[in-house]
This record gives structure tokens, C-alpha cells and sequence, in this order.
């Protein structure tokens, strides 16, 4: 968007007739926009339709001034000709390397490393009221419109579901066994999450599969979006950072991993043998302590405000904890994003050869997967879900994602299960698009 003239949000409020989750698939499902972007964030749901300004960063940031610490995020959004936005977007997993300096050259994937939009339309949820916001009149009367019109009852849901087989087909034991002749070598590595790609073999409905999915599981945060030339519905088990507009910091590893079977003697059973085993136990608190020398970086105060509680996400339970700091004068909400990604849960310790491993024992560069899906305001508020038990659509080709995290006492029997575990977290909503 070139203009030099301020363009100002119109707004006005509808009451909630319906529940968030709903609204939201209406308007994805609408076709208003091909670029959307769908957000849960506790309380509140946003849909984001439209662009009328864009931030990329490629490769290029391994040598672009203002990019390392993406001070330039700062830059552009300081230009930007409107008042009171809300930047929507996401970061694939390979900026963490870009961030930590690695040669263009070695930061595998795509050109788009991070990619933000300011929207041209938003509808947000929260409580029992609707707030709709957009920058042309004709376009906030057609958004009323559409909140107002639920039709009869809405589209049914489909029950057609896609079967996807979980069991390894790719070498993911093998793999495991390599990462562990280096974590227990005499290298600086003391943990690495390796991951394995899942292959689904129709193209997916992707707005109904965000409702089933969304429906049966219990996320920190929820999104859909096509977005920069990814499709994406995830059901998001923790947060990579959370700002405040007062400039509190959060990040909420999750390290440890235990099924739930829905049985409540059986889950018990499984939540003690995760608040007991040592693995389990030594896996979550180094996490813990990296992801507070992260937050070090750019805050003072910093501490743990919970530690290895159980939180249940679905079809599995994790050990839980909670890191917080105050935000230095000195630094900007994207500094603090940069000084988190990618989450140490889905990276490993230390980051840098973490990341080497990863590029070298994982057949194809991660994209979105492990990295953030996000929004941040004018407000100075930020908030970056880890991108985990997704579903993605891009050039054709539809698959999920899923790791665990590797450490020196790591069996890969039960690291391979501990994949399947949180597959089926998602696997079981997969609905196909209906023109297949």
C-alpha cells in the first residue's frame, strides 16, 4: 500500500449470535478474501481479511541491516499510513537460524522467512459482542451483512473423514539413533527435537477440518489461514512469546509428554508416570532453563511463575511451566519475539547446533512448521503461538507434522510413539475437499 495520506479503520459492534468458532468458519468459508487469517486467543477470536500493507523478510536477513533483530519489523511498521492496526502473520522455523546469523546459503526453505499483513478488514469476538472493523464503507456494510446473516443453519458438518497411517515410513527410529551418538558424544548438544513429516493423500477442506479439530481439542491457541502461500489449520499447544501492552514477557514451554486415552483412571495413571520420570523430567527443566537465559536477553525481573504443572492438549498431557520478565526500556516487543524463536521446545539445547542436526537428519526444510503464528498491535502487545499439531496445505502437496524431543537417555521406540501420540491429535479431523 502506497499512500501518503492516513487511512483510519471504520468501526461498529454487533451482538454475538452464535458461537466464535462458527462465525469464524463463516467467514473463512465466505470467500471475501484469498488472504485470511483466522486467530484464538484465549477469550478472543479475530478474523483477518484482505491486505493493505505487507512486511517479508527472506535468506536475505542473514545480512540485512535492522533484520537480525528485526529491528526493520519496527521500522515499517513506524511507516505505515493508519492509525489503531493489528498485524497478523507468521514465521517459519528457518528464521531462527537466519536470527542466529547462519549464511544465506545454509537457511533452507522458502523465500518468506516472515510474513505480515495488515488487513483490510477484521472481525473480532469477544464476550457477547462483535467488533468489525474496515477501511472502506462498502466494506463494513457487507461485513454486517454477513455477521447478521447466518443463513439456515450453516453448512453441516461433514463426518467424511481422510485415514491417515501414523506408523513410520521414513526412517524416524533411524534418525533418533543418529541424533543420540551426538548427544552423547562430546559435543555442546544436550537435547533436539527431530520431526517427521506425515503425507495426506487428498486435498483437505481445511475450514472444516479447523472446526472438527478445533471442536475435540483443547489448544493455548487455535488458527487457520491462507496466508503467503500457505494453508494452515493448528491447534496450537503453547505459546513462543506473549507481550503485554504494559510490556510483561511470557513464553510457556511444554516439554514432556504423556498420551490421554480419555479414560480418567487410565490418564491419572499416565500423569504420574509423567510428574515421575526422570527423562521426562530432566527433558522439561533444561528446556526451562534455556527458554529463561532467552528471555534474559531482553528483560529483567526474569523467573518462573509456574513450574512442571501437567497441561492437557488433546490426545496427550504435557509437563508445563511458565517464564516471565519485564521487558527493557531498551528493547522493542520484536526483539523480545527474536530473542524467544523458535521455542526452545521445538528446537533443542543450544539452539545453533540444534539447528545444524535438524537440517542434516530431517529430509526437507520445516517451513511452518515449529515456527509462530502471530498478531501484534499498535498497542505494543504481541502474541506468537507455536506452530505444533497443524495440518498444512502449500504447492499442491497436504501433510502433518510432528517431533519429540531427543535427549541423551531418549529410547526411539518411544519417541516414535510420542509422534504418533500428538498426530493423532489432528489425524482424526482430517475432512477432504469436496470438488476433489
Amino acid at each position: 500500500m502506497t499512500t501518503d495520506q492516513l487511512v483510519n479503520y471504520r468501526e461498529t459492534y454487533e451482538p454475538l449470535t452464535e458461537d466464535p468458532l462458527t462465525l469464524m468458519a463463516r467467514l473463512a468459508r465466505g470467500g471475501l478474501y484469498d488472504q485470511y487469517a483466522v486467530y484464538e486467543n484465549g477469550p478472543e477470536w479475530s478474523y483477518a481479511g484482505g491486505v493493505l500493507a505487507t512486511f517479508r523478510l527472506g535468506r536475505e536477513i542473514c545480512r540485512a541491516e535492522g533484520a537480525r533483530d528485526l529491528s526493520a519489523v519496527d521500522e515499517w511498521l513506524a511507516a505505515l499510513p493508519m492509525t489503531r492496526w493489528r498485524v497478523y502473520g507468521w514465521a517459519a522455523f528457518e528464521l531462527g537460524a537466519a536470527l542466529a546469523g547462519a549464511r544465506p546459503s545454509d537457511v533452507h526453505g522458502g523465500e518468506d522467512l516472515l510474513y505480515l499483513v495488515v488487513p483490510a478488514v477484521e472481525v473480532r469476538v469477544k464476550g457477547d459482542r462483535v467488533l468489525l472493523r474496515a477501511t472502506e464503507p462498502g466494506e463494513l456494510d457487507r461485513l454486517v451483512g454477513l455477521v447478521r446473516d447466518r443463513g439456515e443453519s450453516g453448512d453441516p458438518e461433514s463426518t467424511e473423514r481422510v485415514s491417515v497411517p501414523l506408523e513410520d515410513g521414513g526412517g524416524y527410529r533411524e534418525a533418533v539413533a543418529c541424533a543420540l551418538n551426538d548427544l552423547r558424544g562430546p559435543g555442546p548438544l544436550t537435547k533436539v527435537i527431530l520431526s517427521r513429516r506425515v503425507a495426506v493423500p487428498v486435498p483437505l477442506d481445511l475450514t472444516a477440518t479447523y472446526v472438527a479439530g478445533r471442536r475435540a481439542n483443547t489448544p493455548a491457541r487455535s488458527f487457520l489461514l491462507e496466508l503467503g502461500g500457505i494453508g494452515a489449520a493448528g491447534f496450537s499447544p503453547e505459546t513462543v512469546a506473549e507481550v503485554t501492552a504494559d510490556r510483561r514477557v511470557v513464553s510457556r514451554p511444554l516439554a514432556g509428554t504423556r498420551a490421554r486415552s480419555g479414560a480418567p483412571d487410565e490418564d491419572a495413571r499416565l500423569r504420574a508416570d509423567l510428574l515421575s520420570d526422570p527423562k521426562e523430567i530432566h527433558e522439561h527443566a533444561i528446556s526451562v532453563r534455556l527458554a529463561l537465559e532467552d528471555l534474559a536477553l531482553v528483560c529483567d525481573d526474569t523467573r518462573t511463575t509456574e513450574y512442571m504443572t501437567v497441561a492437557e492438549r488433546g490426545t496427550v498431557q504435557h509437563l508445563a511451566s511458565t517464564v516471565v520478565g519485564h521487558l527493557r526500556a531498551d528493547r522493542t516487543p520484536w526483539q523480545a519475539f527474536a530473542a524467544l524463536f523458535p521455542a526452545v521446545t521445538a528446537t533443542g539445547i543450544p539452539k545453533t547446533p540444534a539447528y545444524d542436526l535438524i537440517r542434516t537428519l530431517e529430509e526437507q526444510p520445516r517451513g511452518l512448521y515449529a515456527g509462530a503464528v502471530l498478531t501484534y498491535d499498535s498497542s505494543g502487545a504481541l502474541d506468537a503461538a507455536l506452530v505444533l499439531r497443524s495440518v498444512f496445505q502449500q504447492d499442491g502437496h497436504c501433510w502433518l507434522q510432528a517431533g519429540a524431543g531427543i535427549v541423551p537417555q531418549s529410547r526411539p521406540p518411544r519417541e516414535h510413539e510420542e509422534t504418533c501420540e500428538k498426530l493423532r491429535s489432528v489425524a482424526g479431523h482430517l475432512v477432504p475437499a469436496q470438488d476433489r
